[in-house]
Formats: C-alpha cells, sequence, structure tokens
C-alpha cells in the first residue's frame, strides 16, 4: 500500500504545471504556444523573463525534492524513490494537461538533490558544464542525467545508480525530438527566445 501512496504522493507533487501557472499569472499566456511548447524552465526563458525562468526551474526542482523526502518520512527510503521517479512521471504526464507536460529534467535534478546531495550536485555539475561549452539545454540535460549513474556507482550506491538510471532513461526518451535536432544540428541555444 506504500508503494501506492508514494507514487501517487510523487506523481500529484510532480503534476503542478508551474511553468504554464507562472506565465498565465504574469500576463504572458500560455507557454504551450511559444517556443518548444513546453511547461519547463528552459522554454520560460524563451519569454525574455529570466525571472521566471528561474521561479519555474525553483519549483520544479522543489516539487521533485518534496516528493522524495515526504514519502521516504512516512514511508521509507524506497518509498521516497519510488515517489521521487512518481514526480518526475507527473511533471513529464500530468493528468491536468491531457498527459502533455515537461521533460522532468530540472524534477529529475531534484530527486538526485533528495536521494543524495553529492549525487545531484554532481549531476548539476555536468550540467554546467555542458552547457557553458555548448550553450544547449537538452545536451546539457543528457549529459547530466547520463553521468548520474556512473557518480553513484563510483560512490558505491548500486541502488542509487540503477535508480538515476531509469531516470536517466525517462528524461531521454522525452528528448526524442532533441537528440533527433541535436544530431541535425538545428537544435536551439539556451536564451533564444520563442
Amino acid at each position: 500500500m506504500s508503494v501506492l501512496l508514494a507514487l501517487a504522493l510523487g506523481y500529484l507533487l510532480g503534476s503542478v504545471p508551474w511553468g504554464l501557472l507562472l506565465t498565465r499569472a504574469s500576463g504572458l499566456g500560455d507557454i504551450r504556444s511559444i517556443g518548444s511548447g513546453n511547461i519547463g524552465a528552459t522554454n520560460v526563458l524563451r519569454t525574455g523573463n529570466k525571472t521566471l525562468a528561474a521561479a519555474t526551474l525553483a519549483l520544479d526542482i522543489l516539487k521533485g525534492v518534496a516528493a522524495l523526502a515526504l514519502a521516504q518520512a512516512l514511508w521509507g527510503e524506497t518509498a521516497g524513490l519510488l515517489a521521487g521517479f512518481g514526480a518526475m512521471l507527473g511533471h513529464a504526464f500530468p493528468v491536468w494537461l491531457g498527459f502533455k507536460g515537461g521533460k522532468g529534467v530540472a524534477t529529475g535534478g531534484g530527486v538526485l538533490l533528495a536521494a543524495g546531495w553529492w549525487l545531484g550536485l554532481g549531476a548539476a555539475l555536468v550540467w554546467l558544464v555542458m552547457a557553458l561549452v555548448t550553450r544547449i539545454s537538452s545536451a546539457s540535460a543528457l549529459a547530466a542525467c547520463a553521468a548520474a549513474p556512473a557518480i553513484a556507482a563510483m560512490a558505491g550506491r548500486w541502488d542509487l545508480a540503477a535508480f538515476s538510471a531509469g531516470i536517466a532513461l525517462l528524461v531521454a526518451w522525452r528528448h526524442k525530438a532533441n537528440i533527433k535536432r541535436l544530431l541535425a544540428g538545428t537544435e536551439p541555444r539556451i536564451g533564444r527566445k520563442g
């Protein structure tokens, strides 16, 4: 029962579409009508409003942290990890938006941070280095998620290596179109307005 409750809790927390709510509240309309059509921070940045993009990023990270931490406090570590994955599923497939949500990078980052601060920080550093080098958010996200299982394995945390591999697979699947554009050399750069 705690497994189902943890997944449900994570899904509900993850399904709050902060990017959409913040842009609408700020009078910018529906974020899904610009740029990639995504509800995440990278697309919010395409509105030109860096404050809203930063707020979206922070809130999407926070929902991953909150889902894992709350479920772990209630039902233990395994339930926490399940809730964290549930939060990613909620962000990527929110029932409120017809199951068309974001790509799960910030929420996944929050989940990794809550699972192990060193794991979240390691993945964030990989993202930052890649972003500075490529100026491409999707390439940075894919590299960070791919690095997370290796970071966990080097720390001897095979449970977190397997868990973060699941996160990496979900993020890669949600980035299918981005991967095609990366291979074609047409993926947009960070900060480009929609």
